[in-house]
């Protein structure tokens, strides 16, 4: 194997290790939920924490980076998402818990990023489209084997193993990183420490607001820190543009295709993480459905994907950006609009039309995201690109959950809980053609692949 496929390899299985602990995690929520005594509104903190300690150690993992070279970082990082596993797993109570996967995120939060930009800087622009192939496959084994992997686990052994059987993959994952990344020499800056407190404010209080919404005793806090969230934002947005070098670089969402990129991202996979988990307690809590069987539907998603992707792939070449984004998301959104007519009876051919449908429509627009977001980078430019995409990445999948949970609680006040998941559904369906209206602007304003190969 030469060597940027050894780094292809460490960095994909960072990312397979991270997308598996989203998705299997999901599986045990009810569980952890009975055996803690909490509620469904504050049990989705087990996914938000783990996906908060990825957001807010994203921004600082360039200049970590740069500081103490990829190899020590990249070890490093599943050394410390091993250590966070295994807390996790032996956790006695939920504050602990939250604490532990917290600690896990930060430690998967370090690799994706670092390992994302190291691969995509060893291969050509040209090769690029490979490398997002197999990271897209990657995305897809994880949520096709890890809510049916997960579901045996708590079914026949206990939640705890969920996380605990993550530790011999991380521990592999940092030996390899220590064996095979060549040190190189660091040029590291001064880390813009103003611009990093900022940021993480901004992100943990927006992210608190959504998720504190459902339990606050006092209805304001919530507001409160989202209000503090969009004014640390703004404050951040002024601080990056008066530093050279920003801990987070927002230029590179100038970039029309970049910027696309990232709307595509929260209009998929991001509403799906917040459907899928609603799905989830809506299946188990309230038609009776095992761990093992829900997980078995992420299957079909992830057939779906594949087949989508595969065409995508052949695709992108020929007919160009815009054409695939837009069958991506009218499928996705037809998709998750047939889970709002599912009920006990007769559901389960809806329910695997649906899963299919999120599947392929997913598959398409998120791997056509991929391909489109780093186009236009190179050198210094796609590892600061690289940061952005993926805080993106984890801050669509944290508000998608956030987000849909604060619907479905507000629904429920309203009407029964059967109609809370339906209505619920359905405003995701329909927030899921909202890019649609931003679509023309982008293929008028970008050239496909194809034609920008024939200039």
């Amino acid at each position: 194997m030469t060597y940027r496929y050894r780094i292809a390899f460490i960095f994909l299985a960072g990312f397979f290790i991270d997308c598996v602990n989203i998705f299997m995690s999901a599986i045990a929520l009810p569980d952890i939920a009975r055996e803690l005594n909490i509620s469904e509104s504050s049990v989705t903190w087990v996914a938000n924490s783990y996906i908060l300690g990825i957001t807010l150690i994203i921004p600082l993992s360039t200049w970590l980076a740069s500081y103490f070279g990829a190899k020590l970082t990249m070890a490093a990082s599943m050394a410390i998402f091993t250590v966070g596993a295994l807390l996790s797993g032996l956790s006695s109570d939920f504050a602990s818990l939250i604490l532990f996967r917290f600690i896990q995120g930060v430690g998967g939060g370090l690799l994706i990023p670092v390992g994302q930009a190291l691969t995509f800087e060893l291969f050509k622009k040209n090769e690029r489209a490979k490398i997002s192939t197999l990271i897209m496959a990657v995305a897809l084994t994880a949520p096709a084997i890890s809510p049916g992997a997960g579901g045996v686990i708590v079914d026949h052994l206990s939640w705890r193993w969920v996380f605990l059987c993550n530790i011999p993959f991380s521990l592999i994952t940092a030996l390899l990183a220590f064996l095979w990344i060549k040190e190189e020499k660091t040029t590291a800056r001064r880390p813009d420490l103003m611009g990093l407190l900022l940021v993480s404010l901004a992100l943990a209080n927006l992210l608190l607001g959504m998720s504190l919404y459902a339990n606050a005793t006092s209805r304001w806090l919530p507001f409160a820190l989202a209000g503090a969230g969009i004014i640390f934002s703004l404050l951040y947005i002024r601080h990056a543009r008066s530093v050279v070098h920003p801990i987070l670089d927002l230029s590179v969402l100038h970039n029309k295709r970049m910027s696309f990129s990232v709307l595509a991202y929260y209009a998929v996979p991001g509403i799906f993480t917040g459907v899928n988990l609603l799905n989830i307690f809506y299946l188990q809590q309230i038609l009776g459905w095992s761990a093992s069987e829900t997980g078995l539907l992420m299957v079909l998603y992830a057939g779906g994907s594949f087949c989508a992707m595969m065409a995508c792939g052949r695709l992108y070449n020929r007919i160009g950006a815009a054409r695939l984004f837009f069958a991506g998301f009218m499928v996705h959104a037809v998709g998750i609009a047939l889970l709002s007519l599912i009920g006990a009876e007769h559901g389960l051919p809806l329910l695997l039309a649906a899963y299919l449908l999120m599947g392929t429509g997913g598959g398409i627009a998120a791997n056509t995201a991929q391909i489109t977001a780093m186009l236009d980078f190179e050198g210094e430019r796609l590892a600061r690109a690289s940061t952005v995409w993926n805080l993106n990445r984890q801050m669509s999948f944290s508000i998608g959950a956030a987000f849909f949970t604060l619907i479905f609680n507000l629904l429920q006040q309203q009407t029964t809980t059967t109609s809370a998941y339906h209505y619920s559904f359905l405003i995701a369906a329909g927030l899921g053609f909202l890019p649609l209206l931003k679509l023309i602007q982008f293929s008028q304003k970008t050239e496909s692949l194809c034609n920008q190969k024939k200039n």
